[in-house]
Order: C-alpha cells, then sequence, then structure tokens
C-alpha cells in the first residue's frame, strides 16, 4: 500500500532514532511529526491530529504505557499505535496491546518490517472506520457477512469457533490480538488456563487455511502474546527457516 501523505507522529527520546525513522519515512512520502516525550506525545496527538503514532515506552517523563492509557481515553482513542521499544518483557507487550496498541516492534528492528507494520495498522484504521464486507489477504479471501472462507477459489469448511477466530482476526486485520482478547471476543472467558485451548483451535484453523500449516503465513505467533492475521505485502516477513518452524 503507497502511501497518501499520511501523518505520522514518531514519540522517542533519542535523537538518532527519530532522525532515522523521519528519513526513511518521509522518503516513503510520510509526513513526520516528532515528540521527544510523553506530554508532547499527548499534545500533539490531540493538536496535530496525526495518522499513526510510533511510541518509545522508556520516556523520560510519562512512561509509554501510561501514554497509550491516556490516550485510549481521549479523542484520540482510535489513534494507530506501534510501540517501538527495546523493552522485550512478554507482560510488557501483553501489557501495552491489551490497553489498545495497535502493534509491538522491539529494538533494534528492520526499517522494511516496520514500514509493513506501519501499512497495517493504518489499514486496521480504515477497517475500524468502516469494515468491509470481505478481507483479502494473498489468495485468502474471508467474507465476513456470509461466513464463507475460500483459498485460490476453493471454499474451506471451517467450525463455527474456528471462523469466529478467523473472523476477529480479519476484522482486526494486522493488529496482534492477545490471548486474553481472543478468549474473551470469542468464548466470554479469559482465563489463562483457556490460552492451550485456543492454541488448539489455531492450530485446527492453520491446517484448513494454511498452504503449509507448520509455516504459517496468514495466521501468525507473536511469541508468549497472542497473534495477528498478516496482510498481502508484509508476506512472508521473514520465510521460516528449514527446521525451525513455528509451533504456537
Amino acid at each position: 500500500m503507497k502511501s497518501s501523505n499520511a501523518r505520522v507522529l514518531i514519540v522517542d527520546d533519542e535523537p538518532q532514532i527519530r532522525r532515522f525513522l523521519r528519513t526513511s519515512l518521509t522518503a516513503q512520502n510520510y509526513e513526520v511529526i516528532e515528540a521527544v516525550d510523553g506530554a508532547e506525545a499527548l499534545k500533539f496527538a490531540q493538536r496535530e491530529k496525526p495518522d499513526l503514532m510510533i511510541l518509545d515506552l522508556g520516556l523520560p517523563d510519562i512512561d509509554g504505557i501510561e501514554v497509550i492509557r491516556r490516550l485510549r481515553d481521549t479523542d484520540a482513542s482510535a489513534l494507530p499505535i506501534v510501540v517501538l521499544s527495546s523493552r522485550s518483557d512478554e507482560k510488557v507487550k501483553v501489557e501495552a496491546l491489551d490497553l489498545g496498541a495497535d502493534d509491538y516492534i522491539t529494538k533494534p528492528f528492520g526499517m522494511e518490517e516496520l514500514t509493513a507494520r506501519v501499512r497495517a495498522a493504518l489499514r486496521h484504521r480504515l477497517h475500524v472506520q468502516g469494515v468491509a464486507a470481505a478481507i483479502v489477504t494473498g489468495d485468502l479471501r474471508i467474507d465476513l457477512v456470509q461466513r464463507l472462507v475460500s483459498r485460490a477459489g476453493e471454499p474451506i469448511k471451517l467450525s463455527p469457533k474456528e471462523f469466529d477466530i478467523l473472523r476477529m482476526l480479519a476484522t482486526h486485520a494486522g493488529k496482534v490480538l492477545t490471548h486474553r482478547f481472543l478468549l474473551q471476543e470469542v468464548w466470554g472467558t479469559a482465563n489463562a488456563e483457556d490460552v492451550q485451548y485456543l492454541r488448539a483451535f489455531i492450530r485446527l484453523l492453520r491446517q484448513k487455511i494454511e498452504p503449509q500449516p507448520d509455516r504459517p503465513i496468514y495466521v501468525v505467533t507473536e511469541t508468549g502474546v497472542g497473534y495477528r492475521l498478516k496482510m498481502l505485502d508484509e508476506i512472508p516477513i521473514p520465510q521460516t527457516p528449514p527446521g525451525n518452524v513455528e509451533t504456537d
């Protein structure tokens, strides 16, 4: 997806990171706004009306987690947020995503992956504003109205629960959905002991929709956090090396 001068708010207290992001995003025709701390992030989110925020968590004043929490309680509640942080702890990732972040990338990072996640988050915003009747990624088509799924034109029969999981992933295409969120939305419960139950259904779903279920390209795992549906221009990033398959 080509940028149409989407406005990206970069929030990071490291000048070299802001400079690198500004140079890379500007080259792809994004309009860039910069904030050096949480207070500026909250102010610019309201005043500048960006289309997306790239947010570091380790800010000098307000922690990035608190920035997410406050944003989701304001008029900027629909602003897509891609966290870009050196914090790799799974609990922090889950907390950020549960609070409403759209994605989470750990430093050091590749610019190609980051821009793919940015495009996915912008698409998700469009879906939220007016969910499409059908979601298409690669040769996979998910009709959300008629509850029909096909790959390369061939119909795929899913159980009601399998479709409900896929529907949630498609409705939030490109966004990481935590285990807790999926359990709550599909089963109405969010008990930690039910995560294995969810994983079993994900395995069954992959058996039906993935060309190679042990190397999924559509429903991908964010280890220890949850799952997301990859969109076309994200596939593949990267290809799984032989002998190193995704099992979650």
